[in-house]
């Protein structure tokens, strides 16, 4: 099968997508908006740009009426956001705050979580969550054409909150942080299931 990615409707694009780009990891994204409420969503198009100043990046995709969502308009407004790690423990909650509720809805209550006042953001983070990143917004990239636009919020982690526990010589042990990712359809992974390949040193000069 081939195929040209423009000549796709919106469904079949994203579905495809989805199911190739596989495993993806879960930026839980925590924010404030300007009235006050406290806001959390799931967003799986999330990566790490760069490491010295630590940067990351996560895509949010409009609403099914091509609106903005409450987490873009609240990231905006507040410049700042939290990206809280989903544990096998927090994925029923994730899954609950997936939905699309109305602005004044506070997802943490309604998914029974902690808000933690943010140290260097005014978003907040998760409480339950073992791994925090807190970070100022530095750019939101845009692409596509209205009312279906997609935006690349890309943010610089101002502080990292890290469990007891969860680290051995400075390094975060997947297997105690049990994070989970996303997949096609209605699916996810756990990560328990790993392997180790050292990497090789390469050809020296001769």
């Amino acid at each position: 099968m081939r195929c040209d990615p423009a000549s796709l409707n919106i469904k079949d694009g994203h579905d495809l997508l989805v199911c190739a780009v596989l495993p993806r990891p879960i930026a839980f994204v925590s924010t404030i908006g300007p009235d006050g409420v406290n806001n959390l969503a799931p967003f799986s198009y999330f990566t790490i740009l760069s490491s010295r100043p630590v940067v990351v990046g996560f895509g949010i995709g409009p609403k099914r009426d091509g609106g903005k969502k409450d987490t873009l308009v609240n990231i905006e407004f507040a410049g700042d956001f939290v990206i809280n790690v989903v544990t096998e423990d927090l994925a029923k909650a994730m899954n609950v705050t997936s939905g699309e509720y109305p602005p004044e809805v506070d997802e943490f209550k309604e998914a029974g979580l902690t808000a933690v006042p943010g140290e260097r953001v005014k978003s907040p983070r998760v409480g339950e969550s073992p791994l925090n990143l807190e970070g100022r917004l530095l750019q939101i990239l845009e692409f596509g054409e209205v009312p279906r636009i997609n935006r690349f919020v890309i943010g610089e982690v101002l502080r990292i909150h890290v469990q007891e526990g969860l680290m051995v010589n400075n390094i975060v042990k997947a297997e105690r942080l049990k994070p989970i990712g996303r997949m096609g359809e209605d699916f996810y992974c756990r990560t328990q299931d790993i392997f180790e390949m050292k990497r090789p040193e390469g050809r020296k000069k001769n």
